[in-house]
């Protein structure tokens, strides 16, 4: 969800890709259709295992496993608190997907204004 807010609304000053310490190979029918409610499509989405040296090469980090990231941290690590809705109701996707909605917007504006980086 996070992914999909981040390219719909950040496009001009980032391109959010999704990676996880351990990824589903799908994004659960109601991730997907809580975030066409917000006009998204996040239907082809998916996560991919985290790597650290990938992450040690990325201008931004976003943790939100509540688990320390594997190797080396990154410079700009961010650690967002996020319930995981998975395998819960559609509710519980709405407000995470609302409280994510929050935290990526404000994430871009401070990338806009050059606040991170």
């Amino acid at each position: 969800m996070a992914e999909g807010f981040a390219n719909c609304y950040g496009s001009d000053v980032l391109r959010a890709e999704s990676y996880g310490l351990a990824p589903v190979p799908h994004v659960p029918r109601t991730g997907i259709l809580a975030m066409k409610e917000k006009n998204i499509d996040i239907s082809n989405h998916f996560s991919r295992r985290y790597d650290p040296v990938k992450g040690r090469l990325a201008d931004v980090v976003i943790n939100m496993s509540d688990y320390p990231l594997p190797g080396v941290q990154p410079a700009n690590l961010l650690e967002w608190k996020i319930v995981d809705p998975y395998g819960q109701s559609i509710e519980a996707f709405r407000k995470t997907r609302d409280v994510l909605e929050q935290k990526v917007m404000s994430l871009i504006l401070q990338l806009r204004r050059g606040v991170i980086l």
